[in-house]
């Protein structure tokens, strides 16, 4: 794959590139054409080479000046090196051209053979010639045609320095853009790893906390040799292979949450007396919607732990039903004080339920928990779309 982006982008390049030296050509065709030959050859090689120059100076910053100069801070060396690269810039392009086709000829000045006494030849303007007794005119001729008569080295070129400076703009953009979002990639990674983390966590609490329980229950019916013990350690292992096998994926799907649940609730009880009544209740389309694994098994034990009693009849109530937009939990249990007025408290309960809300369904849940007429009522809504 990285491979392949590689290339994609290395095409990218050279395509952008050969687009950018093919538009003069292409806009400007006639005025080519237009052009005495020598000078149209000096304006096709400058642009060539002036590209050229572009596309070392627009590489060499954006792999070499900006990661490592501008990105650690070394504003001045980085500000002095551009600079002199723009300067650079300015005359590089004449001084190759010179290089390559030789010095230009300025092509206002057309140059003929006049004859002059007492010598063989000399170069004069159309508009001017050479005589001994004409010293003004001489000197004028001799200004005009001398070879180190100065002349705008820009002369037959665009003005280099927007096209310097647009291609350094666009260089510095792109590749403080790409930094941009490869420090937001990297953070959102970190941030990821972090939430799996935080969720691995929250998840390897739920099963010491459900396990240490389960057990409590089957050693009691273990010293009273109830014959339940052994269905029990049967509904004990199902329930283990379910959290050891099946919950360590982000969904799982809906039927095998419902089927734990129905696995922990027969566990439940065969310890508890007919004084406890157990409604539970599914409805909908459970055998096609996905779910976070180990989401209300937290608000059934606790209704078990906090809603059951021996000496009183008691009650809890369970309803879950699937949609195709949304899942909806609802259980309520009778509230059940304990005979020394304290509950116990050990483990993470529904604060766990409500941090893993917070961190697997981001705005698309709403949790309800609260007390009324002598009834402990959750009320979970969670949109699956």
């Amino acid at each position: 794959m990285k491979k392949t982006n590689n290339i994609i982008s290395v095409v990218v390049h050279v395509a952008l590139w050969a687009c950018f030296i093919a538009l003069p050509f292409i806009f400007f065709a006639d005025f080519y054409k237009a052009l005495p030959g020598r000078v149209a050859q000096r304006i096709i090689v400058g642009h060539l080479i002036a590209t050229g120059l572009l596309i070392i100076f627009y590489y060499f910053n954006t792999s070499f000046l900006i990661p490592k100069l501008l990105f650690k801070a070394k504003w001045w060396i980085y500000t002095g090196i551009v600079i002199s690269c723009f300067i650079a810039f300015l005359y590089a392009p004449e001084f190759l051209v010179n290089l390559t086709l030789g010095p230009r000829i300025d092509p206002k000045m057309e140059f003929r053979v006049v004859p002059r006494s007492g010598d063989s030849t000399a170069l004069a303007r159309k508009d001017s010639f050479y005589h001994p007794l004409n010293k003004n005119n001489n000197q004028q001729v001799k200004q005009q045609n001398s070879p180190s008569r100065k002349i705008n080295p820009f002369r037959f070129y665009p003005p280099p320095y927007t096209i310097f400076l647009l291609i350094y703009a666009i260089g510095t953009s792109i590749s403080v853009m790409q930094r941009w979002l490869y420090a937001e990639r990297t953070n959102q990674e970190i941030r990821n790893e972090k939430l799996n983390t935080e969720l691995s966590f929250l998840k390897s609490q739920v099963n010491p906390h459900f396990f240490f329980n389960t057990l409590n229950n089957i050693y009691s019916l273990a010293v009273v040799g109830s014959e339940q013990t052994a269905n029990a350690v049967l509904k004990l292992a199902s329930i283990m292979r379910y959290i050891l096998t099946e919950t360590q994926v982000d969904e799982v799907p809906l039927a095998n949450e419902v089927e734990f649940i129905k696995n922990f609730i027969d566990l439940q009880l065969v310890r508890l007396t007919d004084k406890v009544k157990i409604n539970f209740i599914c409805e909908g389309i459970i055998e096609q919607k996905k779910i976070a694994p180990l989401l209300f098994i937290s608000f059934i034990e606790n209704s078990f732990k906090y809603g059951v009693s021996t000496k009183e009849k008691t009650a809890i109530n369970i309803q879950l039903q699937a949609t195709e937009k949304e899942i909806n939990f609802y259980i309520s249990n009778t509230i059940v004080k304990a005979d020394n007025g304290i509950h116990d408290t050990t483990g993470i309960g529904i604060n766990n339920v409500k941090r893993r809300l917070e961190l697997l369904y981001p705005e698309k849940h709403n949790l309800v928990v609260k007390e009324e007429n002598n009834q402990f009522i959750v009320q979970l809504n969670i949109k699956t779309t």
